[in-house]
Formats: structure tokens, sequence, C-alpha cells
């Protein structure tokens, strides 16, 4: 049965008089004329992210949608010029979303009904596998306007561990409202969407559900409405075209936008990055980002020595040898053994080559080198002790009943470097210790997963970011584990960690949600996955971003052009 919700009254509704002959000027930092041309492999679909989140859509997010704060390196970093996230109480957990200023380049103020939009998006209320209506079991209790309408405060059932990003705005409340209910004038179409938020109305949000999960696709044919492209970030998409290599997109600063960073760049230009990005920087485009293999490390080496900058990030995921808990590893013993008897420090040289520099060591499967979580997880977890440095492999595979000879099929990805370099270290490795590691490498590796028939694989898997992303690895039954693995106490963990709001206990609780996968022993993490940004001598403040989502363009705001 759902809960009703509701929005306290009187709702207040900033009116807002838009003078088009008085268009704002563009923000002091924009240097007339600069430009930069990226080589991109994106495709940019739909300005609504969060209905359509693919890498391209990500991208262009990054630079055209304000939020409250990112994720970097593990931590929450507020961002204050959009606004201010707090914890008002704690008994009912209760968070309030509070705007500073911030405008969409229309020049319609972001306020209480595009975070009440964003706030029914997170309780499910527009999921398309979902019942029309909010879902109480996932959703707040209540969601109230404040008076002044440009914060809401959200009470929860229990608390939540990503209370500081529960709530974002992905696309404006007056566009849907517009194009949902029929609404033209942007006030009154706030209010529309307030109003069907408020009362449930069942037709309303069925509408609102379907603008929000298809209404921002960019059409295939023809010219972009331009209210689809409204934003709320640094950026504003001006242009997007295609020809015979692909798509491009065409970026300029957001007028509207008042941020605490502005952008110093007049156009930036997202090409298509063609067969070889690393011999077109400095030629075609002025940035890309690749992927290190031996056939560019000449060609980047030789970018540096001309003063380019080639700058090294991950991209949000670890290198593993992942050991399937059945046949010849049903026993934790056996696995354990295994483990110990493979460096994985041999892995990755051979894996990674002349590149090797590049590839980050780790030992944690829930962190990412460099922050405080896998400092704390690495201390806590005890995997040195328990998964590496075997005194007598030979001895350690005796001990576990593990006759000599034993075969273990190791799928692997052969079209990838890395995995064929840690195979070949791996099967040398286990053949000193009495293993015979057969060579089970597959061309479509996500095929050969889901076929089973494998002992062992080495895969890259995505560092989890949130609790759900740890349930859906490492929870019994996550629907992205790739081991089909059960713990009751890691799931207790992973429970308690959803609820968890104090960043240091946060920490605790992953390194001992840590500790449950290192004790299972079926998981040997190698090193994350490396990420080269190139940039032309010309252009300065590129620096990739660690992680999986808009690593490139993210931090755009910062690009600039050397007079």
């Amino acid at each position: 049965m759902r809960a009703r919700r509701r929005v306290a009254a009187p709702l207040a509704v900033a009116v807002v008089v838009v003078l088009v002959a008085c268009a704002p000027a563009l923000p002091e930092t924009v240097v007339p004329g600069s430009a930069v041309r990226v080589g991109w492999t994106g495709e940019f679909t739909s300005a609504n992210a969060a209905a359509a989140p693919t890498p391209g859509n990500l991208d262009i997010a990054a630079t055209m949608r304000s939020g409250f704060g990112d994720l970097i390196d593990g931590e929450f970093v507020p961002d204050e010029g959009f606004g201010e996230v707090t914890i008002v109480d704690d008994d009912p957990f209760t968070v309030r979303y509070d705007l500073a200023e911030p405008a969409w380049s229309d020049g319609i103020p972001l306020d209480a009904a595009d975070l009440l939009l964003g706030w029914a998006a997170a309780s499910g209320s527009f999921d398309p596998a979902a019942e029309a209506g909010i879902d109480a079991g996932a959703a707040p209790a209540v969601a109230e306007i404040d008076e002044f309408a440009r914060a809401v405060e959200v009470t929860y059932p229990r608390p939540v561990e990503d209370w500081q990003q529960r709530i974002t705005v992905p696309v404006p409340a007056h566009v849907v409202g517009r194009l949902a209910l029929g609404t033209d004038d942007a006030m009154e179409a706030k209010q529309a969407v307030i109003t069907a938020i408020r009362d449930e109305d069942a037709e309303a949000l069925a509408a609102i559900a379907d603008v929000w999960n298809t209404g921002f696709a960019l059409p295939a044919e023809g010219g972009i409405p331009s209210d689809l492209l409204l934003s709320s970030g640094p950026f504003v998409v001006e242009e997007v075209t295609r020809d015979a290599d692909g798509q491009s997109v065409t970026l300029v600063p957001n007028a509207a936008y008042r941020g605490l960073v502005t952008p110093q760049v007049a156009t930036i230009e997202l090409v298509p990055a063609g067969q070889d990005p690393v011999s077109a920087v400095g030629e075609r485009i002025d940035v890309a980002q690749v992927a290190p293999v031996t056939s560019n490390r000449q060609l980047i080496e030789a970018l540096e020595r001309r003063d380019f900058t080639a700058d090294t990030a991950h991209d949000g995921t670890t290198w593993a040898l992942l050991l399937r808990p059945s046949g010849v590893f049903a026993d934790q013993a056996a696995r354990a053994a295994f483990l110990r008897a493979i460096p994985a420090n041999a892995m990755v040289a051979q894996g990674a080559g002349a590149w090797a520099s590049a590839y980050t060591a780790s030992s944690s499967m829930l962190s990412a080198p460099g922050t405080r979580a896998y400092d704390i997880a690495v201390e806590d977890s005890g995997f040195a002790a328990a998964l590496t440095g075997a005194d007598d492999p030979l001895l350690e595979r005796e001990a576990a009943g593990v006759t000599a000879g034993v075969q273990v099929c190791v799928l692997h990805d052969r079209a990838s470097e890395f995995a064929v370099g840690a195979f070949a270290a791996l099967r040398g490795a286990a053949q000193e210790a009495g293993w015979s590691a057969v060579d089970c490498g597959a061309d479509d590796l996500a095929g050969a997963l889901g076929q089973g028939g494998w002992d062992a694989v080495i895969t890259r898997v995505p560092i989890p970011q949130t609790a759900a992303e740890i349930a859906g690895q490492w929870g019994s039954g996550g629907q992205s584990s790739l081991l089909g693995i059960s713990d009751p106490e890691r799931d207790a963990l992973i429970a308690r960690f959803a609820e968890t709001t104090d960043v240091y206990a946060a920490r605790d609780l992953r390194a001992q949600i840590e500790g449950t996968i290192v004790r299972a022993a079926v998981a040997l993490p190698l090193a994350v996955n490396p990420v080269v940004t190139l940039a032309d001598r010309a252009v300065t403040g590129v620096a990739s971003r660690d992680g999986g989502k808009a690593s490139l363009t993210s931090d755009a705001v910062q690009w600039a052009v050397v007079p």
C-alpha cells in the first residue's frame, strides 16, 4: 500500500521577469575567440542523463548541469555556489536541500519545483518498471517546500548514506510542466508539477514520467528544441551536428551561470576522435583521452618531449583475478592457496608492459588507491596476510587438499593486452605451485562469463561508490555479481553502511565489508585501470578526474588557452 506524501502549503513560487533584450553578459573570465577541440568517442542522445546515463550523456551533463556537489576520490565535495545540504534532524532523519541562486540558461530560476521533481525521480515515481506513483518503501516520508520556494526538506524512513547526493536537478521543472501538462507559462508550469506530485495525480504523474524518460531525447532528424538544451551549469550546448565521421557537439559558456568557478574558454568542440587520436593531438584536435597500449607508448612519449601534457588517472575500475566458488574452488582453503601463489605485481608488470608505471597497484575491491577509505580498508581488511606472499605455495596447495596438476580454466579477454599478459604471468606462477592454468581466453568476455564453465577470470570490476553498488556486486543475489556468492554477514554490514551518514563510520564499515571479501578468498585485486589525457601545450588546466563518470569533461570549466 502506497503511503500518502505531502508538500507543505502554502506554496510560494518566485516570479521572475525575463528581459530578453537584456540578456546577461558572459562571465568576465571567458576569453573571446578562445577554442578547444576535443577528440571524443561519446554520443549525446539525451539531455536527461538521469534517465539515459550513457557515457556520452554523462559527459555532456557534467558541463551543463549543476548540483550540490560531486563524489571526488570517494568523498563528497560540496558546491556551495549551487546550494547547501544539511541534516536538520536525526530522528526522524530529515535533510534540507537549500538552493543558492542558480538559474537556467533561459533566465528562469532553479527553485523548489526543480528540487521536488528531482525528489520524485529519486523516490521511484518515474521508474518505467514500477507502479505509477511514489514508492513508499524507498521514498522519503515527507517532502516539504519552505515559504521561499528555494528549498525542500525531506524526511527519510531511515538514514541514507548518500543523503548529500540523493536529490539532484537533472532537468528543468518548467520544461517538464510544459511538455507533460501543456502549461506554457514557466511559473505556472512549475506550479503544475508541484501540484501533480503533491496530490499524487496518477494521470499527471504518468505524463511527467513519460517526459522524464523520453521527452529529453534528441530527435533523430531536424533541429533540437531549444528548451531541451537548457543549462544550469557552466556551459550550454550550442550545436549538435553529424557527418560521415560521427557526431560533434559544440559547447559555449552559459551566460546565466554564476557559479564559484566560471568558464575561460569561449568554445569547446567535441568532435569524433578518429582512428588515431594520439597523432591528431596538436594537429586536428587539442585534447584527447586514450587507453595506454603498446602501440601509442612512443607517440605519447614524443608528445611529452614537445611539452604536451599527458595526465594519467583511473577509469573507476580495478583489474582483478576472481575465483568462482565452485568446482576446484568450492573450498575456501583451495581458493586462498591459489591466490596466495599468484604474485599480483608480476601479473601487473607483464600485463602493463611499457605502461607499467601508469598502473597503480591496488589491494582493495571496494576503494581506489589514494583515497582515505582505501588506506583504512588496506589497514583493517587483513588482505596482505590472508591472500599474498605464500611461504611455500606447493605445501599450501597440498594442505588445502588439491592434487598436483589440477586444471584451472582462466577466462580473460583475448583483445586486451593487459589481460593476455597478466594471464601469462599467472600461468607461470601457478605452474610453479603445482596448478595447471588453462587458457580459456574469449573474444566475447561478457558472453563467456554468462555461459559459465570457467574457474577464474581476469577482468575489470567497477569500484563501487554507494551502498547500492556494493550490494549489486558483493551482496547475496546482487544483480551485478560475477561470482554469485552469498554471505549473511556481508549483507548485514552493507545494510548498516546504507544507513550510515557519518563519513568516518562509513569508512570503517567499508573496510569491514572488504574484510568479508578477503576472508571469502574470491578476489585478488591487481591495479586500477588507467586512462591518459593528452593536451596540446597551448591548452592548460586539462586533467582527467578519477572515476568512470565524465572523467574528462567534469573539470572543463578549468580549461584555458594560452594567449
